[in-house]
């Protein structure tokens, strides 16, 4: 998955369908989500912030609300999804690979 933004925009904001192997919605009830992104090959996250869980929880669907300092560098980066179930383990979404985030300049 590829998911376009302008420099500076905020939004759209970014969801995703979090799924189990056999393609049935997983059940987010009193989970908590987390929004990481980094420039590919980076080491370092440009984001780490709160996701939102969006209702009803049993539909497995994640967001992530941009502010303008998430896209205000021009670059291609990987992002994920980083669920925290209500009995403290951790599952990373996707599972294989990244999602990809192309921000590209606007026209000032």
């Amino acid at each position: 998955m590829t998911f376009y933004m302008k420099q500076n925009d905020t939004a759209p904001s970014i969801r995703a369908n979090i799924k189990n192997g056999d393609g049935t919605a997983i059940d987010l009830t009193s989970a908590s989500v987390r929004f990481h992104m980094r420039i590919i090959g980076g080491t370092s996250s440009k984001v780490d912030a709160a996701g939102v869980i969006i209702s009803p929880p049993e539909n497995g669907i994640v967001q992530y609300d941009w502010i303008a300092a998430d896209t205000d560098t021009v670059d291609s980066y990987q992002a994920e999804f980083e669920v925290t179930y209500s009995n403290g383990t951790i599952e990373t979404f996707p599972n294989d690979g990244y999602i990809r985030v192309e921000v590209t300049d606007d026209i000032t």
